[in-house]
């Protein structure tokens, strides 16, 4: 493929992520720093597609290149689906996930097992020079824990309960995490495209 792709993100984490998936595809991987975008852009989508076409769009136009946007966030079932697209910004940008996990935790105080049902969804969106859009979804199912554990993986990982796997999923290598993560899924599927329509 040999070719540049921007990936509409800041957070090293997801492009450690994003780079070992694509990294059969023959292409560069750029964050947006990287490509020279430092637009603020306003994520007022109401879904989590939406929101990643709107950053894949403004970063295209910046850039001319090819641009992948994801938008991700967990959806707990017992709390209406919250935090869902507000992931990032719930309880404030800024505050560390130490506290948003905890918060979540003491949310759920005394809800069993059975009602703890959550997942994490992926939605990545791809905008091309020609203007041509796509966009593929993935979630990885699971529950919300009781405390927080493990060290790999960011955000809410280590409150996220892989009943399979027995263990949070901050507790998995991330070779293992990116098989079944909703990230890694939806990226498989946006390889697939990719490679189509090359």
């Amino acid at each position: 493929m040999g070719k540049t792709i921007v990936f509409a993100t800041g957070n090293e984490g997801k492009l450690k992520e994003i780079r070992m998936v694509l990294a059969d595809l023959d292409v560069t991987v750029l964050s947006m720093k990287e490509a020279g975008v430092c637009t603020e852009i306003e994520e007022n989508g109401t879904s989590f597609e939406e929101n990643a076409v709107i950053k894949a769009r403004a970063v295209m136009k910046e850039t001319g290149m090819l641009t992948l946007a994801d938008d991700s966030g967990l959806e707990i079932d017992y709390l209406n689906k919250e935090p869902g697209i507000y992931s990032a910004r719930y309880m404030g940008e800024d505050t560390p996930y130490s506290i948003k996990n905890r918060e979540l935790i003491k949310r759920l105080d005394g809800v069993p097992d059975e009602k703890r049902t959550a997942r994490f969804v992926c939605a990545i969106a791809a905008v091309y020079p020609d203007g041509t859009e796509e966009t593929v979804r993935a979630v990885m199912e699971g529950r919300i824990g009781y405390e927080e554990k493990g060290t790999h993986g960011f955000g809410y990982d280590p409150v996220f309960y892989l009943p399979a796997y027995n263990c949070m999923s901050a507790e998995l290598p991330l070779e293992e995490k990116n098989k079944i993560s909703h990230r890694g899924k939806a990226l498989r599927l946006m390889k697939e495209k990719l490679e189509k329509n090359n």
